[in-house]
C-alpha cells in the first residue's frame, strides 16, 4: 500500500535533507551526542513526520497547519547548523555546498504547498 504523501516531492525533500543531516552530525563531537547532534536530527525527522500527519488529515486548513510545524522544524534544523558553524563543527563552505541548496529548495516548497492549501 502506498499513502498519499509517499507522493509528494516535498516529502522527498524532507527524506533527502534528513540523510544531509545525519551526515553532517556524525562528524559532530562526542560530547555533543545528547545535545545538539540529537536536536538537529529530531528536527530534521520531523519536517518528513509533519508532512506525513498532516497529508492524512480531512481538511486542507489541517494539512496546513503541519506544512507549518514543518516549517519551523525546518528552521530549528538551519539555526541548529547555524550553531554548528559558530561552534567549528561545520565550515560554512561545508553548509553552503551540501545542505543549504536543499534548505532553501524545501523551504519555498513547503511555502508554496501552505499557500496552496489555504486558497
Amino acid at each position: 500500500m502506498k499513502f498519499g504523501f509517499e507522493d509528494l516531492e516535498v516529502w522527498h525533500l524532507a527524506l533527502e535533507l534528513i540523510d544531509e543531516v545525519y551526515d553532517i552530525a556524525d562528524k559532530f563531537p562526542p560530547m555533543e551526542l545528547y545535545n545538539l547532534t540529537s536536536q538537529v536530527r529530531r528536527a530534521a525527522i520531523s519536517i518528513s513526520l509533519n508532512i506525513a500527519e498532516g497529508s492524512g488529515r480531512h481538511h486542507k486548513r489541517d494539512f496546513a497547519r503541519f506544512i507549518r510545524l514543518s516549517i519551523g522544524s525546518l528552521l530549528e534544523v538551519v539555526a541548529s547548523l547555524k550553531i554548528a558553524i559558530r561552534r567549528n563543527y561545520l565550515t560554512q563552505a561545508d553548509y553552503e555546498m551540501t545542505v543549504s541548496p536543499l534548505l532553501e529548495k524545501l523551504y519555498f516548497k513547503l511555502i508554496a504547498l501552505e499557500k496552496s492549501l489555504l486558497t
